[in-house]
């Protein structure tokens, strides 16, 4: 009897083990430094941050996480453990999606392949990150330039400062319209220029092609775009 009731143990127990959930998105990779832990992967379902999956790890740092992608997003990476709250975004796709990182650096500099989406995202960033390092030097010019209280140097800032962001929200925009076949695009209007001119917002929107306007962020910018326009027109 007690043979009986240790096979249908182990067999409820390999069950369990098997019923792994499975998605046409897989992601994998190792977290060094990562020895024990829980993994999440994580997506937004309206305003609230969801996990949609997790993984125990415990030594090698190693995981494989899924999820059934409707339509490419933004993901996030996140864990527990004895470790602080940090997270890692990446753009989720169908397929197969490699992630590499380092426990002390998370989510700073992650290998990340497999995802067209997210290549196109890294190389965006690459030159965004140039003008954010420019608004932090004109944050500390304009801080140094109030404290000498010098008025016409204050003026010149503000006008430097107005034409930088003018170049980037150009960039942002030209940029996105250059890989309107990708849901990176309408991504990159809603983060990135959602204060910019409606003009701008509205010229990438017209440039999607027809796959990425019936995506998620296709559709959601149709929608920001049209509120805007609505609210203008009152």
């Amino acid at each position: 009897m007690k043979k009986i009731i240790a096979v249908l143990a182990f067999s409820i127990l390999a069950f369990a083990c098997s019923s792994k959930k499975e998605g046409n998105m897989v992601v994998k990779g190792q977290i060094k430094g990562l020895k024990k832990g829980t993994l999440y992967l994580q997506k937004m379902n309206d305003t609230l941050l969801v996990s949609v999956d997790s993984v125990a790890l415990l030594g090698s740092g190693k995981f494989t996480l899924t999820d059934d992608v409707t339509s490419p997003v933004m993901y996030y990476l996140t864990f527990d453990g004895n470790t602080e709250d940090k997270h890692l975004m990446f753009f989720g796709e169908k397929g197969e999606i490699t992630i590499n990182d380092k426990l002390e650096e998370f989510g700073f500099n992650p290998e990340i392949k497999g995802s067209k989406n997210q290549d196109v995202i890294a190389k965006f960033r690459e030159i965004d990150n140039k003008f954010k390092d420019q608004r932090l030097d004109f944050i500390k010019k304009d801080f140094e330039a109030r404290a000498a209280k010098d008025p016409v140097l204050v003026k010149q800032l503000e006008d430097d400062y107005k034409k930088m962001m003018r170049r980037r929200f150009l960039f942002s925009t030209n940029f996105a319209i250059a890989n309107s076949d990708s849901e990176a695009a309408p991504y990159i209007a809603l983060s990135e220029l959602f204060d910019a001119n409606v003009m701008l917002l509205d010229t990438i929107n017209n440039s999607l092609s027809d796959k990425v306007k019936k995506s998620n962020y296709g559709k959601r910018l149709q929608k920001f775009v049209s509120q805007i326009k609505e609210k203008e027109d009152k």
